[in-house]
């Protein structure tokens, strides 16, 4: 399967990072649930690991918080390449408004 990764510079520190994010996953869960479905997630110190389904596609990844990043990796399936990049930049730009 494909793989994306992108990663969003922060300067919160880990902590502060890790716990808007908590709530951020929390609310988007929530928010999103017409378009996404079958949705696991854990967090496992800073590290959220995640499983969902949206539009027929599956998606697995993790989002790593660390002391001045946020890592996003994952992978998704052949018929979604096309919309890899697109992937990428809304998780990014979640990430960064989350973090503003």
């Amino acid at each position: 399967m494909p793989a994306f990764k992108t990663e969003v510079p922060h300067q919160l520190g880990k902590d502060e990072a890790a716990q808007k994010l908590q709530g951020f996953v929390e609310s988007a869960s929530q928010r999103f649930q017409g378009q996404v479905s079958e949705f696991e997630g854990e967090w496992v110190d800073a590290t959220f690991r995640f499983k969902l389904k949206t539009y027929g596609f599956k998606i697995t990844g993790e989002m790593a918080v660390e002391e001045a990043t946020v890592r996003l990796e994952g992978t998704i399936p052949f018929a979604a390449m096309p919309f890899k990049g697109k992937i990428e930049k809304s998780f990014a730009a979640a990430v960064e408004k989350t973090l503003a």
